[in-house]
């Protein structure tokens, strides 16, 4: 596995394999679990060449203390990776990012004023301008993102669109741990009661998804999942949204199959959790 930490070295590299090989991509901000490693297969199957990159990002996030406590573990992620058969790893210093502070703001419209949009102000201009640079350093054919950051898929979708990015976008499918709980880099920073408290959300996921089958109101299904976080003190409850699972707006009763998500987010201890159903 061949490993880079400038742009130039990494774009000389893949310069030469570009025109015989095509290239999918897999960013991540490291502390990688077995969901990662699942966008890391999804992109062998496709591509002839898989690159993932290692970055935490510094403009995506608002809360200082947030991305103080951001798991770093950059040697095991490369172990895992090349265990994985990824074949080449960017991961850059901030300043190799970021030579001078950014100044671009990216609006991304109706996106950007709902559920993470609306707790965590300037997130997806951050989260847009490293994955355009990401885009414009790899050029991959196909990058691949996991759906418990539904969100974010959408962001990056209008991103490609928007700004003409000649790249295919691959939404796979959460992971999750047996009992449920989405897999998420920040599970790290739980501790042990706290993990098993955390399975709460896929119950109240699930809780909310059974009534919209049996017929309920968005509305009937929205409540019962806030009453389900007010008898559990643990918790502070965000948001909980349902939506249309491509546009991000709320649905006022349940779509087309495959088009109904159902979003939230929630405070336990210091960690932020979000997850998500689509169905």
């Amino acid at each position: 596995m061949h490993r880079f930490d400038t742009v130039s070295a990494l774009r000389h590299h893949l310069n030469s394999l570009r025109s015989e090989k095509t290239i999918g991509f897999v960013p991540t901000m490291g502390a990688l679990h077995e969901g990662h490693i699942t966008l890391i297969d999804a992109a062998r199957s496709a591509n002839d060449v898989v690159v993932s990159s290692i970055f935490v990002n510094p403009t995506q996030f608002n809360n200082p203390d947030d991305l103080a406590r951001y798991p770093r573990t950059l040697e095991e992620d490369c172990q895992k990776l090349a265990a994985a058969g990824c074949e080449v790893v960017f991961a850059p210093s901030v300043a190799e990012m970021y030579p001078e502070p950014t100044t671009l703001r990216l609006n991304f419209g109706d996106l950007e004023t709902v559920m993470e949009g609306a707790f965590r102000p300037g997130h997806f201009n951050g989260v847009g301008t490293v994955v355009a640079k990401l885009f414009n350093i790899v050029q991959p054919d196909k990058a691949y993102f996991g759906q418990k950051d539904l969100q974010q898929v959408a962001v990056i979708r209008r991103l490609v669109r928007d700004l003409s990015f000649c790249v295919e976008l691959v939404r796979c499918p959460t992971v999750r741990e047996s009992d449920g709980l989405a897999m998420s880099s920040r599970n790290r920073n739980l501790t042990d009661t706290e993990r098993e408290q955390a399975t709460a959300l896929f119950k109240a996921l699930t809780l909310a998804h059974d009534l919209l089958v049996e017929g309920h109101s968005t509305a009937q299904a929205k409540a019962a999942v806030t009453g389900f976080f007010t008898g559990n003190s643990h918790f502070r409850l965000e948001y909980v949204e349902i939506v249309n699972a491509d546009t991000l707006q709320l649905a006022s009763e349940v779509l087309a199959p495959g088009q109904t998500a159902i979003c939230l987010a929630a405070h336990l201890g210091k960690v932020r959790l979000i997850d998500n159903l689509v169905f």
